[in-house]
């Protein structure tokens, strides 16, 4: 039942992707790749790369830190990682502004002491900003493998005397290999399609990723054979990220426990302040841009324009569609990629290398035909928030269902079951937590993408980001920091409910 299951939806999945796609190049008609594309692949991948190895280098650290050290507020903290990546990308950029820019903290800090200013422009301010934006993702993702060591095995080490080293070289190094390429290729694919950061920080045409010459092809010179062929690129190149994951990661072998909670022995010395030393830095790198955005946000909440609430309550609709349509499709597929089906992974990750720009203009050539786009604006909004937020949530369960199947496969087949009764007594109860956490991701993307929905949109069914994006281009930043103070409150809320929800009877 699970694997039809998994084929259907890994059906679906590659038609509403790839239909689109094939719709802009029939359109389009073929065309040669010019030199300003190449020197913007070469960027978008050299940032990708320089970002994500950043990202999860941060995060290892991290993580190990969190995982074995228990204070006040601990909690708190773990939740308040995904705050950064469920920020507006338009609103961490300028709270990263407000500390790092020309104007910032910093270079006022270093013009009292007569130091020379740095700048945050270029691909030194992409990479710093997409450290801030996924660093909490990657860490999120790396601590779940940290805490899904069976205690028996801590237990077990503890008898044998092993030291940190031992307990690096025989525990948590093999679950890394497992865990670490997972996290590796989700930064690497969403700063492959990075835009704002880019378009905002890029520092000009040198600093031109795929994703923003796909956007000045369609938006302003309507050029579909270059964003054909751009979009051909990302396939491409997010197609050969999951083939080098798929190489990398290996199982740990760590088995099966009984579920008791059991912490990381946690050594003292130097390295209990090496620990404190690293949530403390990574609490202040990630706290200081938020504050920022509080300070801009708070004034303008006096004077919110009365389009801001029905566009929060749109918002809101669009991630309670979008983040079950597409936690439940990533569930099946990694159930049916457990059981054998190695095929649907790639399918599952297929929406990541896709433009949502290249799937808004294609859906928009496919329905003008018949009906007004603008009529279909929500359950289009729906669709591709969906598509764009599976290939998290896979990465999310994957792991998780592939360790299911690993310690509790024969036995569910042996008691003969599945279909809704090993959902209900197998799959739910076992991988709350995982599930909790990708549908908070994917309700709070939900509610803060800015994608398609500005291709669509009228004044009656415009989302809250677009109504910001609309306030700026306004000039009414005031307001429009108000209202983006907004989106992260109800971004944040949404993710914290679904994910307590998730950690609900565990210890995380």
């Amino acid at each position: 039942m699970a694997r039809r299951a998994g084929a259907l939806i890994a059906g679906g999945v590659a038609l509403a992707t790839l239909a689109p796609v094939a719709v802009v190049m029939a359109q389009a008609g073929g065309r040669g790749l010019t030199a300003p594309d190449l020197a913007a692949l070469r960027f978008t991948a050299l940032q990708a790369t320089l970002s994500a190895l950043a990202s999860v280098t941060c995060a290892v650290p991290l993580a190990r830190a969190l995982a074995r050290r228990r204070f006040p507020g601990r909690g708190a903290l773990i939740t308040a990682l995904g705050a950064p990546f469920l920020l507006p990308v338009i609103a961490a950029v300028l709270g990263l502004l407000a500390i790092f820019g020309r104007s910032g903290l910093l270079n006022a800090g270093l013009r009292a002491l007569g130091l020379p200013e740095v700048s945050i422009f270029g691909l030194g301010g992409v990479v710093l900003a997409h450290v801030f934006l996924n660093m909490p993702l990657a860490t999120r993702m790396i601590l779940q493998g940290w805490q899904a060591i069976p205690a028996e095995r801590l237990r077990l080490a503890e008898s044998l005397g092993f030291t940190p080293r031992h307990y690096w070289q025989h525990i948590e190094r093999p679950m890394l290999q497992d865990v670490v390429p997972g996290a590796l290729l989700a930064v690497f694919a969403i700063c492959l399609t990075s835009f704002a950061v880019v378009l905002t920080l890029g520092g000009g045409p040198a600093a031109t990723t795929v994703e923003l010459a796909i956007w000045q092809a369609v938006r302003f010179e309507f050029d579909l054979p270059r964003a054909a062929s751009l979009a051909v690129l990302q396939v491409l190149a997010c197609g050969g990220a999951v083939l080098l994951a798929g190489l990398v990661a290996r199982p740990s072998g760590f088995g099966a426990g009984l579920d008791r909670v059991l912490p990381l022995p946690a050594p003292a010395g130097w390295r209990k302040g090496l620990d404190a030393l690293v949530i403390g830095l990574a609490s202040l790198f990630l706290a200081a841009p938020l504050l920022a955005v509080l300070a801009r946000g708070l004034p303008g909440l006096a004077g919110m324009p009365a389009a801001v609430w029905p566009a929060a309550a749109t918002s809101l609709a669009v991630a309670a569609c979008a983040a079950p349509l597409a936690v439940g499709a990533a569930l099946t597929l990694a159930l049916g990629r457990a059981q054998g089906r190695r095929w649907l992974g790639p399918v599952a990750m297929l929406p990541m290398a896709i433009s949502q720009l290249v799937l808004g203009t294609g859906l928009f050539l496919i329905v003008f035909p018949f009906v007004n786009p603008a009529s279909l604006t929500l359950p289009v909004t729906i669709l591709v928030t969906a598509l764009t937020a599976l290939p998290f949530a896979y990465r999310i369960l994957a792991p998780e269902t592939q360790t299911l199947q690993a310690d509790y496969g024969r036995l569910a087949a042996s008691l003969d079951l599945r279909g809704g009764a090993a959902l209900r007594l197998l799959v739910l109860p076992r991988l709350r937590r995982p599930l909790g956490f990708a549908l908070g991701l994917c309700a709070a993307l939900a509610i803060g993408d800015l994608g398609v929905i500005a291709l669509f949109a009228t004044e009656d069914g415009q989302t809250l980001p677009l109504v910001i994006s609309r306030l700026m281009g306004a000039y009414r930043m005031g307001q429009a920091a108000g209202a983006a103070l907004i989106l992260v409150a109800l971004a944040f809320a949404v993710f914290w409910i679904c994910d307590r929800w998730g950690r609900h009877g565990t210890e995380l």
